[in-house]
């Protein structure tokens, strides 16, 4: 208990919603929005009423037309009920074709929305207010700031008198937060001698601004973007520095503190607000000392007394910006007010996001307490109210009983002070006692793993004199082998064959070769990041027997967004002409009913290092000779000339993560509210194709080193396929962790010997994959070990390492049945001849799914 008291709540989490993945239709083509809940200024015809104005349909006349001519001054609108508050990324809109008997469309048009219906915002539009150029084309419109709302109207704009009509489609994912509003004091400007100048400004704020004070509304600190370790350098295009932070100096407010207030939708339940603050704390920035919160369960009522108060911890080594968790101990509120205090010159936020259960439950309240024993009535006390103060009398004088309650009181606390010292000493004695078999750690020591021939001798550097005691001590578990393979060289994916698979002289054949670490340190993620045992291959050397999939035209590869990117290559979502086609009849591409086929393209900027190129041209190779129904397949490549591209498939419903958490399990409930929901079945079957996809490269000797339900993608038929994007991601960024600068690695899906030598094999994917099989029973609400630190996990790794009992497993999902948490928990084993294999997980998931 006294562990879990002392974790510090901090963790390198990304934002709680992520606009480049939330863009899932919100219901208006399929019908999930309902006509009543989209209605009308006004309407030309019954048949061109606002239930028509729905994208690609061509029910009544085609399209919601407002009545009569449209004038420059009119504000006729569109109006939709979203059902609830939701993030909204994306607008997709059409003019009225009318199976070609009609050409009227919207040219422009303003975006207005609401979260109650009442008081309406206009959405500021930084790139134009185009719409459509014909009435068939559909336009898509990514929202640059995204909004959160529940209600939206667009209102069409013409320059001259015309008749206007269209057709509508939303995108975006539910607003779970949900928060309405927040107030804060205005950002500031930072101007740094010898640095530019840094506007740290809310600058998408939508509320009102007066007196130098944010009110009433939403702005950058929940757009889904979180900035980066350097707060100059920002990820949107034609900015300033500072962009993607709010900032504010300290002493400028008067007060040591900046007090923010939050507003919801409803009374919940909170159980923890995440920060991202940022760190960069050789300029004078730093996350937050400590953090007050005061709780209303009503607007019109008073702060409650008794705040939540959380101190963190601060970190001088590492500049990474991060988000802070801060406890809040499920209190009910509509409100809070949180007082973060400054730990040094700036504080800088770029996003905050909550968490908290739908479900109020009553705040407890400390119980009356009697006498142990019954009273006569002569005896018991009186109460005199006199104004506001209550006074105790006793009719009868003292029966001599009081002293002795006293002594009894006071020998109890005694007694537990003592229990609690000697808690307390046993546990140094204990932790001195462990620094004995540590200190032999920092020399040379011989590990012996699960087969009596595998002996690794390991050298650990000198470690430095400690500094200040704040520095932490997990980097000495770090202890790698000589031959140590960096997990960063792979950054997820396919690697290398099993080495405990092949013979010594086989391995060294097919050993690949070892990059510089400055490559190391670049390659993440995308674009060559994976290192497979094939020879090194160059452009010249890469012929058509090297790969089995064909030379795709570039020009039939039209971008519509990024889905992630690395420091050599981006991946992008692409349509690609004329695919089925080229591909001819077998091809594995979805039932598209006509529309464009949307693929995944891997590309290498033309800046990438030689070894970035040579991986590149490996991947290829590989993925080429991959074919299985449960692995992402590759397409086609686009290598005859630069920029290397590879073509893969797509999944509509993105990834499995993504997926689950934005579903609940289904019940009575889901279907009579239409919630988007799964059934335990469903997640049976999920498992049995993951474990299917993984007993394919199993067998071809393949390890992916970074499983996860993150690079599990998905169909629209449930169908899954592996791939390996995760690392490339913004939005899993929180999944990796960076060791002392060299490699990222997904430690909380990571089996110990991985993490403490460097050591992937077949069984660390299996350890990696009962991690996938949690996630996948707890809907993907959380991250595994969220109540640990990055540090905590891996110290946990060293407490199997030692075995003596004292390590952490993850919970047992409510979900999930008890004979799948016990397959989990063999995933888990501490030695590694004891997991399951691929097959055998296959062969005994395969009978669950009846269940």
């Amino acid at each position: 208990m006294l562990f879990y008291l002392l974790l510090v709540f901090q963790a390198n989490a990304n934002a709680q919603i992520d606009p480049a993945h939330c863009r899932y239709p919100l219901g208006m083509e399929d019908g999930r929005i309902q006509d009543h809940a989209i209605t009308a200024s006004s309407q030309w015809y019954e048949t061109t009423g606002p239930q028509y104005a729905r994208l690609n349909r061509e029910e009544g006349d085609g399209a919601w037309c407002p009545a009569g001519l449209l004038q420059p001054s009119d504000t006729q609108y569109l109006q939709v009920d979203l059902g609830q508050l939701t993030f909204l990324t994306v607008v997709g809109t059409q003019g009225r074709y009318a199976r070609n008997s009609g050409k009227e469309f919207a040219r422009m048009y303003r975006l207005n929305y609401s979260h109650d219906g009442q008081l309406w915002r206009s959405w500021k539009n930084r790139l134009g207010n185009k719409a459509n150029d014909n009435a068939y084309v559909s336009v898509i419109k990514d929202l640059h700031p995204p909004i959160i709302s529940r209600y939206v109207r667009l209102i069409p704009v013409t320059k001259m008198p015309t008749t206007v009509c269209m057709r509508l489609e939303l995108y975006g994912c539910p607003w779970h937060d949900g928060l309405t509003s927040y107030s804060s004091p205005e950002g500031q400007l930072m101007m740094p001698p010898g640095y530019p100048i840094a506007s740290l400004n809310d600058s998408t704020y939508d509320g009102a601004h007066e007196r130098r004070k944010l009110s009433g509304g939403l702005g950058q600190l929940t757009d889904g973007v979180i900035g980066q370790d350097d707060f100059l350098v920002t990820r949107q295009y034609h900015v300033w520095p500072g962009y993607d932070y709010v900032g504010w100096r300290n002493g400028s407010l008067g007060s040591g503190y900046v007090e923010m207030e939050f507003v919801f939708d409803k009374q919940r339940n909170f159980t923890s607000m995440k920060v991202h603050s940022n760190n960069m704390f050789y300029r004078g920035v730093k996350i937050f000392s400590s953090v007050s919160c005061s709780f209303k369960p009503r607007l019109i009522a008073t702060w409650e007394a008794e705040p939540v108060e959380f101190r963190t911890v601060l970190d001088d080594r590492n500049p990474s910006a991060r988000y802070v968790t801060v406890p809040l101990g499920r209190r009910n509120a509509k409100a809070l007010r949180c007082r973060f205090h400054f730990a040094d010159v700036w504080m800088m936020f770029s996003e905050i996001s909550f968490q908290s259960a739908d479900t109020v439950i009553p705040t407890q309240i400390t119980p009356v307490v009697t006498s142990p024993w019954p009273m006569e009535e002569s005896s018991m006390p009186t109460t005199h109210k006199t104004g506001n103060l209550s006074t105790l009398s006793k009719d009868q004088p003292d029966d001599g009983n009081t002293p002795i309650l006293i002594g009894c009181l006071v020998t109890i606390i005694l007694l537990l002070v003592v229990i609690i010292f000697l808690i307390l000493w046993c546990q140094y004695v204990c932790k001195v006692l462990e620094k004995a078999p540590r200190r032999i750690l920092e020399e040379e020591v011989t590990v012996r793993l699960s087969s009596s021939s595998d002996t690794i001798i390991l050298q650990t550097p000198p470690v430095p004199p400690r500094v200040s005691q704040m520095d932490h001590p997990y980097e000495r578990v770090f202890l790698l082998d000589p031959q140590y393979q960096d997990p960063a060289a792979c950054g997820g994916g396919y690697a290398e064959p099993d080495v405990t698979q092949c013979t010594p002289h086989q391995c060294f054949q097919s050993s690949v070769p070892h990059y510089a670490e400055t490559d190391i340190v670049s390659l993440q993620g995308v674009t060559g990041s994976n290192m497979y045992a094939v020879p090194a291959l160059t452009v010249d050397s890469l012929t058509r027997k090297d790969i089995s999939v064909a030379e795709f035209p570039r020009h039939r590869l039209l971008f519509r967004e990024k889905l992630g990117e690395g420091q050599f290559g981006e991946v992008h979502l692409c349509e690609a002409e004329g695919l089925p086609e080229f591909l001819g009849e077998g091809a594995p591409l979805p039932d598209r009913d006509g529309r464009p086929v949307l693929v995944a393209v891997k590309q290498l900027r033309a800046d990438a290092t030689n070894n970035a190129r040579n991986d590149f041209l490996k991947e290829i190779k590989i993925m080429s000779r991959l074919n299985d129904p449960n692995i992402i397949q590759l397409l086609c490549v686009c290598v005859s000339s630069d920029p290397l591209c590879m073509v893969t498939e797509y999944m509509d419903n993105g990834d499995l993560n993504m997926f689950l958490s934005q579903r609940e399990m289904e019940s009575t409930l889901t279907h009579a509210n239409n919630i988007p929901a799964v059934s335990l079945s469903d997640l049976l079957h999920m498992s049995v194709q993951i474990s299917s996809g993984m007993r394919y490269l199993a067998s071809l000797n393949f390890v992916h080193r970074d499983l996860a339900t993150r690079n599990c993608l998905l169909d629209r038929r449930l169908t899954i396929k592996i791939a390996d994007f995760g690392m490339s991601r913004n939005l899993y960024s929180s999944d990796y962790y960076r060791i002392q600068g060299r490699a990222v690695l997904p430690i909380r899906w990571m089996a110990w010997e991985s993490i403490l030598l460097g050591k992937f094999t077949t069984a660390s994917d299996v350890w990696a994959f009962g991690v996938t099989l949690w996630e996948i029973f707890t809907l993907c609400k959380e991250q595994p070990y969220s109540l640990l630190s990055d540090e905590q996990v891996i110290e946990n790794t060293g407490e199997f390492f030692r075995n003596q009992g004292r390590q952490i497993f993850l919970f047992a999902p409510l979900l999930c049945p008890p004979s799948l948490f016990e397959l989990m928990m063999r995933c888990w084993d501490r030695d590694i001849a004891d997991r399951p294999t691929f097959e055998g997980l296959y062969q005994a998931l395969r009978p669950h799914r009846s269940i």
